[in-house]
């Protein structure tokens, strides 16, 4: 018996890797957290699994599933939103799982950033604007913030920012990044990626808490940063048709002339 933790992608039902699709499928117990997987990947559970949705439970709750289909020989597929390295609490049960031998695997899954990329249509790296992406958050009741990991900090280093879980800190994040950013820093706010009734506003620092209508909280991530709106950035040297790389060496006398043939 193993318990596979599997990233059920941001929403979409069709944003799931094969794997985990395959996974689920094979599993005869399928554990859920229903406030955010959509009910459509359920479908791939073999007919008459038992599925038990975990919003409602508590930690220990969620064990003793585990535990019972652990007694009785059946795999488990645990199913958590996006990526399972962020945000999920998958650490705190896998702690649980080592404590009474109970094997697991991880597969990874779409994170809801990648997802609000794709919505917006933005490369969050660009050559010469930001070569970095920071995931964070602010501080909520389920979780507090180490001291050093501030939105100032994060700032300061003009990184794109992938905010999570933080929509109702709104006006603080403004407020914190502006010194930073700029008030027109381009600001982005995408709702329920990839879901049929996905969202997106654009404004800048300064003005993207007025744009926000009523309703838009819980699964709304805040993107924020110049890549999201600069168009005049330097093209990167990967493609300069003089750029001297091993599939295209430029010359005999290239360090990638050898390797180029070999290749042929």
């Amino acid at each position: 018996m193993t318990v596979h933790f599997v990233g059920a992608g941001p929403g979409a039902a069709d944003l799931l890797t094969l794997r985990g699709r395959d996974i689920i499928a094979s599993c005869r117990v399928c554990l859920y957290a229903g406030s955010l997987v959509p009910a459509a990947i359920l479908s791939h559970c073999p007919p008459g699994a038992k599925i038990v949705n975990t919003a409602p439970l508590d930690l220990d709750a969620i064990i003793r599933e585990i535990a019972a289909a652990h007694e009785s020989g059946e795999d488990v597929a645990r199913l958590h939103s996006g990526d399972l390295s962020v945000w999920s609490a998958m650490g705190e049960q896998i702690r649980r799982l080592r404590a009474v031998g109970i094997p697991y695997t991880v597969t990874p899954g779409v994170p809801s950033f990648a997802a609000a990329a794709a919505a917006l249509g933005s490369e969050l790296t660009l050559p010469g604007v930001a070569q970095s992406v920071v995931l964070t958050r602010t501080a909520g009741r389920a979780s507090s913030m180490p001291d050093d990991e501030t939105l100032a900090a994060f700032g300061s280093t003009g990184a794109t920012l992938a905010i999570h879980l933080s929509i109702q800190n709104l006006a603080r994040v403004t407020a914190d990044l502006i010194p930073y950013y700029g008030a027109d820093c381009p600001v982005a706010v995408v709702w329920r990626a990839s879901w049929p009734d996905e969202r997106i506003l654009r404004g800048t620092l300064s003005t993207i808490e007025s744009r926000l209508p009523a309703g838009i909280e819980r699964t709304a991530l805040i993107m924020v940063g110049s890549a999201l709106g600069d168009t005049a950035f330097s093209e990167s040297r990967l493609y300069a048709p003089d750029y001297d790389r091993r599939y295209r060496p430029q010359s005999a006398e290239s360090p990638w002339a050898e390797w180029s043939e070999r290749d042929e």
